[in-house]
């Protein structure tokens, strides 16, 4: 059986809902295929921070907007995300890293954002109780913040249903069909086939897969990481506080009061398992009550794991491919919840007027991925 519609994204993350969101919008009719449940990749297992402090152009351009998208959302949706403009806390326990941190700061500024250097002292205003022997200093914009993810995606599938197009959930893809070079659509695992001009890679962890269906090679590699979430506590802090120590971690408290949190492993742990272990709990437990000490009374409520989609320098693909209609929106490094909501306007003015919003180095698929991106 054949189906037909303008546009196919696979995907039911963020960033997935979102361009199926914008070119609902746009008038497109438009299929977002999920093959479990909405969020159920690296969306719904994220920690809900949303930043603007980056090192490059291009990357706090796209912040800014998906800023703007997430401080609307309430008015667009009818409902609150729980968007909270806490503050992004960067901390440096060496020179380098203050330098580094230093170092962007003059292009954050140009750029709009307002962001200012702390001293120690400072930092332990913005966080009272925080550990401050060794701390150099840190960087921090007010203007950053937090919202929770599953509302966010309940946004976008109103959005699209309202709209006239689809969400299909439990609805894997096992094919992508193209002639001469161009698109044509994409086989399911129960035989249906949904044709379209337009199929958008937005499957996180699995858009290395998905792209060999279409002849794509795509350089992204999965990691595993782990989340912790606590019972809810009294107010601490407002700001997302990141400890770029080989052993720190980063962590915010929630507007229920609840702290959420992870930590990058050292040595990296490449797959896209969703296991969680006891170390990470209690090595969790251990930087975050080093941190800050009163945290050690913190009861932890669960735990888990999941997956980011990394590429060589840290910033997602975000663009057309060599097959014709077949686009690439994956490999967010970490960062997929907060570029989300700008990725979905842009892609969709991509392919619908076939322009980029400003200059799209930095996100295309045949860049050579020798920068890095600074702010990870």
């Amino acid at each position: 059986m054949s189906k037909s519609f303008d546009a196919v994204i696979i995907g039911g993350g963020i960033v997935g809902l979102s361009v199926g969101y914008h070119l609902t919008k746009k008038g497109l009719k438009t299929i977002v295929v999920e093959k479990k449940y909405t969020g159920s990749g690296s969306t719904g297992r994220c920690i809900g921070g949303i930043r603007m402090q980056f090192s490059t152009e291009a990357s706090i351009k796209l912040m800014q907007e998906s800023m703007a998208h997430f401080t609307g959302m309430e008015k667009a949706f009818g409902f609150s995300v729980e968007f909270l403009a806490g503050g992004y806390l960067f901390l440096a326990h060496t020179e380098d890293k203050l330098d580094a941190f230093r170092s962007v700061i003059a292009l954050q500024k140009k750029l709009g954002l307002n962001v200012r250097e702390l001293d120690p002292e400072e930092c332990e205003k913005l966080v009272p109780g925080i550990n401050t022997k060794g701390l150099k200093g840190g960087v921090y914009s007010p203007d950053d913040g937090q919202a929770y993810p599953f509302k966010v995606l309940k946004g976008y599938i109103n959005g699209i249903r309202d709209n006239g197009s689809v969400v299909r959930t439990y609805t894997e893809v096992t094919g992508i069909k193209s002639v001469d070079g161009i698109v044509t659509g994409v086989e399911l695992e129960n035989g249906e086939f949904l044709a379209s001009p337009v199929v958008v890679n937005a499957a996180g962890p699995w858009a290395v897969e998905v792209g060999k269906m279409a002849g794509v090679e795509l350089p992204i590699f999965p990691e595993e990481h782990e989340a912790l979430i606590s019972d809810r506590y009294e107010h601490l802090f407002d700001p997302m506080v990141v400890d770029y120590r080989p052993d720190g971690c980063y962590f915010q408290q929630m507007v229920t009061g609840q702290i959420i949190g992870c930590y990058t492993p050292v040595p990296n742990k490449p797959g896209k398992h969703t296991s969680s272990s006891s170390e990470f709990l209690l090595e969790m437990s251990k930087r975050t009550s080093r941190l800050i000490p009163k945290l050690k009374d913190l009861n932890v409520l669960r735990h888990w794991g999941g997956s980011y989609s990394m590429t060589p320098d840290g910033s997602p693909i975000i663009d057309r491919t060599g097959t014709k209609g077949f686009y690439v929106a994956a490999g967010m490094s970490g960062h997929g919840f907060m570029f989300g909501p700008a990725i979905g306007k842009y892609l969709a003015q991509i392919i619908t007027e076939g322009t980029y919003p400003f200059d799209w180095d930095e996100f295309k698929l045949e860049r050579d991925f020798s920068r890095k991106e600074i702010m990870k």
